[in-house]
């Protein structure tokens, strides 16, 4: 049977490990999906589109090969703007926030020993665990989100529009891509108005285990 300290202890416990993301062994990305997708594997020919800020980018460059390499995954095949029968797009943002966790703290009994100890509201009586005040921790945390968003290029029609977003204490876009772009691509394409969260496991050494999947993988397709 568990003691008081131990029932009091389980959610404080819980807290803590929810709160230092560096506890988990997966990042979890929440990802929203708009749908009109109808293509074939015939017609998944694409081109990256650049905003005017985007052009000349080498930032923009690695994130669009990180996206490439899903969509080779999904029986795309890039080709020039003029060939192409979709443009992809993409947008991306970093949000710095805090978070802070409360939790109750507990002074156990200064005198040991087999005293009788009556329940109080808080516990065992005055040789027992009783609360001394609660103490507050604040964690800097970071908003990472990667918009990618695919048009038909001869009429500019919107076919599929898919967000990835996640929040940990990864203050760096760049670590945090490779795990956006897998998450908004994982079984493309999906539904109009689908929301789910994917979780990648972590290897070793911090990224994105290669011998693992997020969610089950796409349906096989002809080439």
């Amino acid at each position: 049977m568990k003691s008081t300290w131990e029932w009091l202890r389980t959610p404080v416990l819980a807290v803590c490990v929810m709160a230092m993301s560096g506890c988990t062994t997966y990042v979890a990305t929440q990802v929203t999906a708009f749908s009109a997708w109808s293509g074939s594997d015939a017609t998944r020919t694409y081109a990256f589109e650049r905003s005017p800020a985007q052009q000349n980018s080498i930032e923009q460059s690695t994130y669009e090969q990180l996206v490439a390499n899903e969509l080779d995954l999904h029986a795309f095949r890039r080709a020039s703007n003029t060939a192409a029968r979709y443009l992809v797009g993409l947008s991306y943002s970093i949000q710095s926030d805090t978070m802070t966790v409360t939790q109750p703290v507990f002074y156990g009994n200064p005198w040991p020993g087999p005293y009788w100890r009556p329940m109080g509201p808080f516990g065992p009586g005055p040789f027992g665990p009783f609360p001394a005040g609660y103490t507050s921790q604040t964690f800097p945390v970071f908003t990472h989100t990667l918009a990618i968003r695919m048009t038909e290029r001869a009429s500019g029609k919107e076919v599929y529009n898919v967000t990835a977003r996640n929040t940990d204490e990864e203050s760096s876009l760049v670590r945090a891509m490779p795990y956006l772009v897998r998450s908004a691509l994982a079984d493309f394409p999906l539904g109009n108005g689908v929301v789910r969260t994917v979780r990648i496991p972590l290897d070793k050494r911090g990224g994105a285990a290669s011998n693992e999947v997020p969610v089950a993988p796409p349906a096989a397709s002809s080439q």
